[in-house]
């Protein structure tokens, strides 16, 4: 029997996967505190399209206030929303588990701990999504706009356990998450989680601050400057910590942690360089929350990157400048201009 599958949270990625997951014959309820999705979804479906051919999908949907209606029978539930959403998302999907059910934090920035904090790290499992963006500009239409991780035999999808075991429940959900993409368990979820905060951390911000898409950063030198700065504090911190960091970002984790060295830095900025036929000029995530007006992951993201770092005692200039403009834009004090790469990056180096 197909397991029944609860989201708890129907934005962009839970909109996706919930998506794919529906039509491939999985009972599939989304719980969202966005009205107009909820609605638009119960209306006529969800909208699916990418690298990949369009379709739409009928799933279940809820408003938040309807989920206590839910029976506790649910095999897995996602928790979808944003990172600082993640303890009440948690507190709403465990009790409507079954036995042996078990909640999966499918988020970006490091929201495990939390999850299994409330859950326990026996019914948390960690799902980190690698080249894969995706946005939802209008209810009940979700797009993704990378290039699709399997054409080019890449695993968008690990699903791993918080002590590195490679166990059965895992093993399902990878499969289970084949219909979408490449997807494999994992026995390093923390590595794979920095490498994917790197990821983030390098790329977000900088977007969410000036306005510009990621081929704007990337076609001007200064972009890319930040970009790399960025990616090196973030990578040094999680080599600090003695994590097992996969490639990100088309380098070695050990690549961006040397970009001081003048002949690394040239190599990586020449790798950033746009290339003729480049992907579209997307906009990351804490970039699209920023056009719609909520508040930034900066404090669960490049705020875990300075946090962590501190602790280690590696220097993080250039992410802590990003931070406090981040700050600014998401308290209303600053708007989003291009202008604030320079600023940060003199900030940096004061």
């Amino acid at each position: 029997m197909n397991p029944r599958l609860l989201f708890i949270g129907a934005g962009a990625i839970g909109s996706y996967l919930g998506g794919f997951l529906s039509r491939a014959g999985h009972e599939v309820t989304l719980v969202d505190p966005w009205p107009e999705q909820v609605e638009a979804i119960r209306a006529r479906g969800i909208s699916v399209t990418g690298p990949h051919e369009p379709f739409e999908a009928r799933p279940t949907a809820l408003h938040v206030h309807e989920a206590q209606r839910l029976a506790a029978d649910f095999d897995v539930a996602f928790v979808a929303m944003k990172a600082y959403d993640t303890a009440w998302a948690t507190h709403m999907a465990l009790p409507r588990l079954g036995p042996d059910g078990y909640v999966v934090s499918a988020q970006n920035c490091w929201n495990d701990p939390a999850v299994a904090a409330i859950a326990g790290p026996d019914r948390s499992v960690g799902l980190v999504m690698s080249k894969i963006a995706v946005a939802l500009w209008e209810p009940g239409r979700v797009e993704r706009g990378a290039e699709k991780g399997s054409g080019s035999g890449h695993d968008v999808f690990r699903a791993g356990e918080h002590d590195g075991r490679i166990t059965p429940r895992v093993e399902a959900l990878a499969k289970m998450l084949t219909v979408i993409d490449g997807a494999k368990a994992t026995d390093n979820l923390w590595g794979e989680r920095w490498s994917k905060l790197c990821a983030n951390a390098m790329g977000n911000p900088v977007q969410a601050m000036t306005g510009l898409g990621s081929l704007e950063v990337a076609a001007q030198p200064r972009g890319r400057e930040i970009t790399i700065r960025l990616g090196s504090e973030s990578a040094r911190v999680g080599l600090a910590a003695g994590y097992s960091i996969p490639k990100f970002g088309g380098a070695e984790a050990k690549t961006w942690a040397a970009a001081d060295d003048g002949a690394v830095y040239a190599e990586l900025d020449a790798m950033l360089v746009p290339k003729g036929g480049s992907s579209r000029n997307w906009r990351a995530s804490m970039a699209q929350d920023v056009v719609k007006g909520r508040r930034s992951e900066i404090e669960q993201m490049n705020g875990h990157v300075v946090a962590r770092g501190r602790e280690l005692g590696v220097s993080t200039p250039v992410s802590t400048a990003v931070i406090g403009l981040v700050r600014e834009i998401d308290a209303g004090a600053r708007r989003p201009a291009p202008e604030l790469i320079e600023q940060a990056l003199k900030a940096a180096s004061a």
